[in-house]
């Protein structure tokens, strides 16, 4: 109370809007002695209804209640909330506590494997996330505890097989316990070295004396680089300008492909405008044309009403108006003075 949030140590978590939330954690020897208190806030969302509730958590030294013997567990059917249940919880300690056999046993930590760097389990086969679980107990850990640390347990679990743990039947009815995790520690072979503190004299060593950089710099000359920077591209470009217009003016191909080209643009443009104008010249095939026989000039080909679109370039002798008509000969073996001289004239 009287803080954005709540402490570090002190864990909340909710599965869904609908379910119980649930207060976990474990403090540290900095919060012994002091009151936390938790002001809890809930209102009611169908009828919103607001009700609030100071929860006062009294924390208390381990020195009063040693457990020196603890021992670590990772349950991994298990998810935190489920695990932080008082049955559920009691039916675990009842388990540790039958293989046990110590005088007093308690529940020191619970942590979810995700505060561990686990990962989320996929939606599938009701998977969960996993929970640690340490108790402390006053007496030496039992036999079946030690197997674990036996070389032949070590050597499974090192190829992640399962290790041979014979009171491994006592927890599997409930709890599957994933046994190459487990942790054993004995805090009575434990000898705390005092760390001896080395003061210094707080002073600095003598190096001579400070010589501060002196106030008249040197002034620099970036002339000389500036024209560097701009010469050199400079003439590397006017070179390459240069090959390339010896390639396109002074060679024989370049000056083909520069014909080319502007071939190709001239006639995109005429195309550009006789599509854009109807009344362009006419082709050479539809101007006036000499008469073979008479010498008159003919007429075009088309008349100013003649849709001149869907008119052809070159037409057929059939469709000319014009075309002179060779006479045909009436009677075999005869001919006519004027046919002859036609046929004649026709031939020049």
């Amino acid at each position: 109370m009287g803080y954005p949030d709540r402490p570090g140590w002190l864990r909340y978590i909710q599965r869904t809007p609908y379910s119980d939330g649930v207060l976990y954690g474990s403090p540290t020897y900095e919060n012994v002695g002091k009151p936390t208190v938790i002001e809890i806030t809930a209102y009611n969302r169908r009828t919103f209804e607001t009700a609030r509730h100071n929860l006062i958590i009294n924390i208390m030294s381990t020195e009063d209640f040693p457990l020196p013997y603890q021992a670590e567990f990772f349950i991994k059917n298990m998810n935190v909330e489920e695990m932080l249940a008082s049955e559920i919880l009691g039916d675990f300690l009842g388990a540790v506590k039958n293989v046990w056999q110590p005088e007093r046993l308690n529940a020191i930590n619970i942590t979810s494997a995700l505060d561990r760097g686990g990962r989320v389990p996929l939606p599938i086969n009701n998977m969960k996330e996993g929970v640690y679980v340490m108790v402390g107990a006053d007496s030496p850990f039992s036999s079946c505890l030690r197997e674990v640390e036996n070389p032949q347990n070590q050597l499974r679990c090192s190829q992640e097989m399962e290790p041979a743990i014979s009171c491994d039947k006592k927890f599997r009815s409930q709890f599957h316990i994933d046994w190459c995790k487990i942790s054993l520690v004995d805090k009575t072979r434990q000898v705390f070295a005092p760390q001896e503190v080395v003061r210094g004299e707080g002073i600095l060593p003598d190096v001579g004396e400070y010589r501060p950089p002196s106030d008249t710099l040197k002034s620099r000359d970036y002339y000389s680089d500036f024209l560097i920077t701009l010469a050199i591209p400079s003439a590397v470009a006017v070179v390459l300008f240069a090959i390339l217009g010896y390639i396109m003016c002074c060679r024989r191909e370049g000056i083909i492909q520069l014909v080319h080209h502007s071939a190709i643009q001239k006639s995109t443009k005429e195309l550009r405008d006789m599509s854009k104008n109807r009344e362009i010249a006419w082709p050479l095939s539809t101007l006036p044309v000499f008469h073979p026989v008479t010498g008159e000039m003919v007429p075009p080909m088309h008349t100013d009403s003649f849709d001149n679109t869907n008119m052809p370039l070159m037409q057929t002798q059939q469709s000319m108006p014009h075309q002179t008509q060779i006479p045909q000969q009436p009677n075999a073996g005869k001919w006519y003075p004027e046919e002859r001289k036609l046929t004649e004239a026709m031939d020049l």
